[in-house]
């Protein structure tokens, strides 16, 4: 008998296993694609003003449930969580694409809705819808979004460059996208027991919005900018914080060690983290979909963002023997553990 194919499941290697193995097959042969698969977005070009491009694919069921998700913030999102891709190499978002695929369950008046939500997005941040596609689904909504940008070749940032005592910085508050959906499924959960009880939203506005209408943080690549500040390494969070240090450091070949007592978590995250019996710092490094900028400055540029009241800074840039650790608030230093959000 014939000896039978290996088969090899996708999830014993995860989602980065599988990107490392398909890109290991494939090398570039166009001078002009300056970095292709492994970071937020391909770079291409050969001038002085160089071209990004992502995309991402949202499918109904894996990355959002339409029972909890208006149509309306679920267009917002798609957009924001590409451009958010831009703003993690310092660049400009400024064309997207969008691709639907569609089940027979959704009306023309449904896909407007959704389109409200990408106008809104194009408006906020700037971009322009310039084409896409659309096709039958057997299985409810997928979308697919395509973003183009631009950056000045002397402004690109990888997550490939930050070096030894480089300060860890991060924008916003971590955990509170994955706290705000632990509270939608809870009352997803109440409303099937009784559908005569209505959703108890209004206290936790903040994180749940953090969950179903995320922004990318164009306004601090605008604020770098303004301050003459090029980040040496950078990424958007949207797997978790430490799965992105985990990155940062491998594509650098650094080590990591952040604080614990210098993670931001707001208030409203911390409290529903203790009423879910949840560790509010385990929802902060492992949570996900907040979409906010991690990067690594020189030294000599903590004067320009120390006073920044949205930045934080979290630790420091290790030598690659170190490994990746978190010093607790009783000064115990711990391995960190990438536990983010897995693709399979």
């Amino acid at each position: 008998m014939s000896e039978q194919p290996k088969r090899t499941e996708i999830g014993e290697i995860g989602e980065f296993g599988l990107i490392d193995q398909i890109s290991s097959k494939f090398t570039n042969k166009n001078s002009s694609t300056l970095k292709g698969i492994g970071d937020d977005a391909a770079v291409f070009g050969s001038g002085d003003l160089l071209q990004l491009i992502s995309t991402d694919m949202l499918l109904e069921g894996v990355h959002f449930d339409l029972s909890y998700m208006p149509l309306q913030h679920l267009g917002y999102k798609a957009v924001a969580v590409n451009v958010s891709d831009i703003a993690a190499m310092n660049g400009l978002p400024k064309q997207i694409t969008v691709s639907l695929g569609l089940s027979n369950r959704f009306s023309v008046e449904a896909i407007e809705e959704l389109y409200k939500g990408i106008q809104f997005a194009c408006e906020d941040f700037s971009v322009d819808l310039v084409g896409g596609d659309t096709t039958s689904s057997p299985s409810g909504l997928v979308i697919s979004v395509s973003v183009i940008g631009e950056v000045s070749k002397d402004k690109v940032v990888y997550r490939k460059n930050a070096e030894e005592n480089d300060i860890i910085c991060v924008t916003g508050d971590l955990g509170g996208a994955y706290l705000g959906l632990q509270v939608l499924e809870r009352e997803k959960a109440v409303f099937k027991e009784n559908p005569e009880m209505q959703p108890d939203l209004e206290k936790y506005d903040y994180i749940v919005k953090r969950q179903l209408k995320p922004s990318a943080r164009m306004d601090v690549i605008h604020e770098l900018g303004d301050l003459g500040l090029v980040p040496t390494s950078m990424i958007d969070i949207s797997d978790g914080l430490a799965s992105e240090l985990f990155h940062i450091a491998k594509n650098s070949q650094v080590g990591i060690t952040i604080y614990e007592d210098k993670l931001p978590i707001s208030k409203m995250t911390y409290d529903t983290a203790v009423e879910f019996n949840m560790d509010p710092m385990t929802c902060a490094l492992n949570g996900g979909e907040d979409y906010e900028l991690l990067f690594t400055i020189g030294q000599t540029d903590f004067e320009k963002i120390k006073n920044h009241p949205d930045i934080a800074t979290i630790g420091y840039v290790d030598k690659k023997a170190n490994g990746l650790k978190m010093v607790t608030k009783n000064n115990n230093t711990v391995s960190l553990q990438a536990q983010g959000w897995k693709h399979f």
